[in-house]
C-alpha cells in the first residue's frame, strides 16, 4: 500500500506559502531578526525566524494565529474520514505564559489536548491524536500517519505542525547555552549553536490506491519511515550517531530501496556542534563514503522544533519537483565532516528521485523519512 502527499502548505519567516519559503531556502539567505514581543536583555541571544504580522498580545495564541489561516480553506474539504495528527512541542504555551504571569489560575491554558480541540473544532473533523516527541514531532506524526495507512487503518491523514516562538522557549534554549549569538550555520566550521524559529504547516497523506481513486494531485511519495530513540541524555542524542544510522536504516528497508538510491539529504542540521557531527556520522555510516547532496533549513528558517521535520519534508517534495538540492543557508567554511557533502549554493540534480529526511529529538528521538517523487 503506497503512501502518498496530496495537498501540503506551510507558514514561515519566509511567508504564506510553499513557494515563498522556497524561495527564501534558495537564496541562502536567514530569516533572523531582532525578537521584540519580550525582553531578551537576559538571554545569550536576541534574534530569531519569526512569522510576519503575529501579534503577541492578541486574545487567541501565536500558534493559533499561525494554524487558522493555513487550515481554514480545509474547512469541509477534508474526506469525512480523516484522522489529525497534531505535531508540536509546546503548542500554545503563550497562553500558559500570561496565565502564570497573571497569576488567574486558568489551568487549561496552554493544554495541548485543549489545542488539538480547537484544530480539530476549525477543521470540522472529530478524530484526532497528539504527537509531541520533542523536535521530531512533525516527522514521527508522518511515520505514525503512514504507518496507519500502509496497515489499512486510515485512508486519509492530515498532519498538523506547529510551534512558536515564546519567552518559555527562547528562555529555555538559553539557559541550555545552545543559543548561536551571531545565528545558526549548520554544518559551519565554526558553528556555535541554533537560532530559533516558529512556523506552522500540513501535510495530507492518502493511500496511493485512494488518491488514484479520487483523482487527487500527487506531491510525492513517503516511501519509508524510522523511528529509534537512542535514550543517550535528556537533551542530546548519541554522539557516535548509532540511533539515527539505525533509523535511517529501518526508513531504507521500509522504503524496500538501497542506500545508494539517495539522492539527497535535509537533515536536522540544527547548527549545534554535537548534532551536527552525530548527523554526519550517521549518513556515513550507513550511505558510505561517497557525498550525498546535504542541507539543513536551519540556517534560513531557523529551529522551528515541531515543525521541523513538516518543514523538511514540504522542502524535499519541492527538491524533488524542481530537481535542485538547495543551499545550506549561512553556510561559510564547511566542517570537514561536511566537506563535499553541504555547500552555500544551490546544486541542480538532475534525475533526483529520493529525498531523505532526518530529525533527531531531545530524549534520544531520532526519525528518518525516505521520500520519493
Amino acid at each position: 500500500m503506497s503512501v502518498v502527499v496530496t495537498q501540503h502548505d506551510v507558514l514561515t519567516a519566509c511567508g504564506a506559502g510553499v513557494d515563498a519559503c522556497w524561495q527564501g531556502v534558495l537564496s541562502g539567505q536567514p530569516r533572523f531578526s531582532a525578537v521584540e514581543r519580550f525582553s531578551t536583555k537576559a538571554f545569550t541571544a536576541h534574534h530569531a525566524a519569526q512569522v510576519p504580522g503575529l501579534e503577541a498580545a492578541a486574545a487567541e495564541s501565536l500558534a493559533m494565529q499561525m494554524v487558522r489561516p493555513l487550515l481554514q480553506p480545509l474547512a469541509g474539504r477534508l474526506p469525512a474520514d480523516t484522522l489529525v495528527l497534531l505535531a508540536t512541542t509546546t503548542g500554545e504555551v503563550d497562553l500558559l505564559e500570561r496565565s502564570v504571569l497573571r497569576a488567574d489560575g486558568a489551568t487549561e491554558a496552554g493544554r495541548l489536548d485543549v489545542f488539538l480541540g480547537r484544530v480539530l473544532a476549525l477543521l470540522g473533523v472529530a478524530d484526532g491524536r497528539l504527537i509531541s516527541a520533542a523536535c521530531a514531532s512533525a516527522s514521527a506524526a508522518v511515520a505514525e500517519g503512514a504507518a496507519l495507512i500502509e496497515a489499512r487503518q486510515q485512508d486519509a491523514v492530515l498532519v498538523v505542525a506547529c510551534d512558536a516562538l515564546t519567552e518559555f522557549v527562547f528562555s529555555g534554549f538559553s539557559t541550555l547555552m545552545a543559543l548561536d549569538p551571531d545565528g545558526a550555520r549548520p554544518f559551519d566550521r565554526a558553528r556555535k549553536g541554533l537560532t530559533l524559529g516558529e512556523a506552522a504547516g500540513y501535510v495530507l497523506l492518502m493511500s496511493g490506491e485512494r488518491a488514484r481513486r479520487e483523482h487527487c494531485p500527487v506531491l510525492g511519495e513517503v516511501a519509508g519511515w524510522g523511528l529509534t530513540s537512542d535514550a543517550n541524555h535528556m537533551t542530546g542524542s548519541s554522539r557516535d550517531g548509532d540511533g539515527l544510522a539505525r533509523a535511517i536504516t529501518q526508513a531504507l528497508r521500509q522504503a524496500a530501496l538501497p542506500a545508494q538510491a539517495i539522492g539527497s539529504i535535509v537533515a536536522h542540521g540544527t547548527g549545534t556542534v554535537y548534532n551536527d557531527a552525530m548527523e554526519m556520522q550517521a549518513f556515513r555510516r550507513v550511505l558510505g563514503e561517497a557525498p550525498v547532496p546535504t542541507y539543513s533549513l536551519k540556517g534560513c528558517l531557523g529551529h522551528t522544533l515541531g515543525a521541523a521535520g513538516l518543514l523538511n519534508m514540504v522542502m524535499a517534495l519541492t527538491s524533488l519537483q524542481r530537481q535542485v538540492v538547495p543551499p545550506s543557508a549561512n553556510l561559510r567554511e564547511a566542517d570537514a565532516a561536511a566537506a563535499g557533502w553541504v555547500t552555500p549554493v544551490a546544486v541542480p540534480v538532475p534525475g533526483l528521485g529520493v529525498v531523505l529526511s532526518t530529525n533527531a529529538g531531545f530524549g534520544g528521538i531520532n526519525a528518518a523519512l525516505v521520500l520519493r517523487a
